[in-house]
């Protein structure tokens, strides 16, 4: 059984559903259905139960239900390593703000996260590593923050302080002072920044490796900036922040003229290839980058696991079957039943799953309701 689960969950006026409530054990979850059924609304209602936007990156306007002006709702019964938890987030009618309530008490969606640890993989993912590094820096900042959750907090508070420092070189600033304090506010989150990542691609790469005999390729990962060419897995956070401070102050008339800060740890990508192929993931066929994403997905789920200051992730994978082969299929399915964290799959066909036999719950997800299969 698994170690992390959601064990109850009821939604109100998310979505398509104006009420939807599953009662579970800790086993897999698989949702089928028709396309349009609101089976990854229910998988982004979970990626809520986390700080952020979720895995669509909507608005907490958006997620309400059209027509109707009820806010809506997200309640959960957590099974944990650590004892059961009752959470819920929703929105706030009056307010508008979003509000995050733990063991019936006010909570923050910081604490959430820390709480409950989530991995996903959505079919926005799929063209990932062909896609733009903007995009593709955004989908790994997300799995570090599964292993260090004040990321989050690092890369926002970094990004703004670049907006005001980007201002006052737009206005010709000539405050050497609030200039600095701006830089020194950018070159400390930003060492946060490079640090945590720079440790988890050495989990995902040890995760990747040591499951050499698994149906999916074995990725290659590298992050390529400036930045980080100055980071090495012994540097300390305090010469790295020195380093960019350095870095902001001699670019100052650069950036001025560029309209934008053209180094730093926002410029950082995320390179990924095939070893066995010799080739960029970018170049694969679309199959074997769905192949190469299925794997990093599961490294990321077993970095998160041996975390010892987390525990096991609930695992999200929407439309994860779509592009592998039956043996991919299979293969992925062995791999999530030994996972200690559920594992939530969404799909067209509940013959994609037969594989899970009887260790997963099944539910056929239709305009008219969600029906225990």
């Amino acid at each position: 059984m698994n170690e992390t689960a959601l064990v109850r969950l009821k939604l109100h006026w998310f979505r398509s559903h104006e009420l939807a409530e599953f009662e579970l054990i800790s086993e897999p979850v698989v949702l089928f259905g028709a396309n349009g059924a609101g089976k990854t609304n229910i998988l982004e209602a979970i990626s809520l139960l986390a700080p952020g936007r979720g895995l669509r990156r909507a608005t907490y306007q958006e997620v309400g239900q059209r027509n109707s002006d009820q806010p809506w709702a997200i309640n959960a019964e957590l099974k944990l390593p650590d004892g059961d938890f009752s959470v819920g987030t929703g929105l706030d009618g009056q307010s508008n703000r979003r509000l995050v309530r733990i063991d019936g008490s006010n909570s923050t969606a910081g604490a959430l996260g820390r709480l409950l640890r989530q991995v996903w993989l959505t079919p926005a993912q799929d063209r990932i590593f062909s896609g733009p590094r903007g995009t593709r820096l955004r989908f790994f900042d997300r799995l570090v923050f599964s292993l260090f959750p004040d990321h989050g907090k690092a890369v926002s508070s970094y990004e703004k302080a670049m907006r005001g420092r980007q201002k006052l070189l737009d206005e010709g600033s000539s405050d050497p002072a609030w200039l600095s304090g701006l830089e020194q506010q950018m070159a400390g989150f930003g060492a946060n920044m490079i640090i945590n990542r720079d440790q988890v691609i050495l989990r995902l790469r040890s995760q990747v490796k040591a499951r050499n005999d698994s149906a999916f390729p074995q990725a290659e990962l590298e992050l390529q900036s400036d930045a980080d060419l100055a980071v090495t897995s012994k540097t300390e956070i305090t010469e790295v922040a020195a380093w960019l401070l350095d870095g902001f102050a001699a670019t100052r008339n650069i950036d001025a003229k560029a309209g934008r800060t053209l180094s730093g740890p926002h410029r950082a990508d995320l390179a990924v290839s095939w070893p066995a192929k010799q080739m960029p993931a970018s170049d694969c066929s679309t199959g074997e980058q769905k192949a190469l994403l299925v794997g990093l997905t599961l490294a990321h789920a077993r970095a998160v696991t041996a975390d010892s200051n987390s525990s096991p992730p609930l695992i999200l994978l929407d439309e994860a079957c779509a592009h592998l082969d039956v043996d991919r299929r299979a293969a992925l399915i062995d791999e999530l039943c030994q996972l200690k964290g559920q594992a939530w799959l969404t799909g067209t066909d509940r013959n994609l799953f037969t594989k899970f036999a009887n260790k997963a719950q099944f539910f056929e997800v239709s305009e008219t309701g969600i029906t225990r299969a």
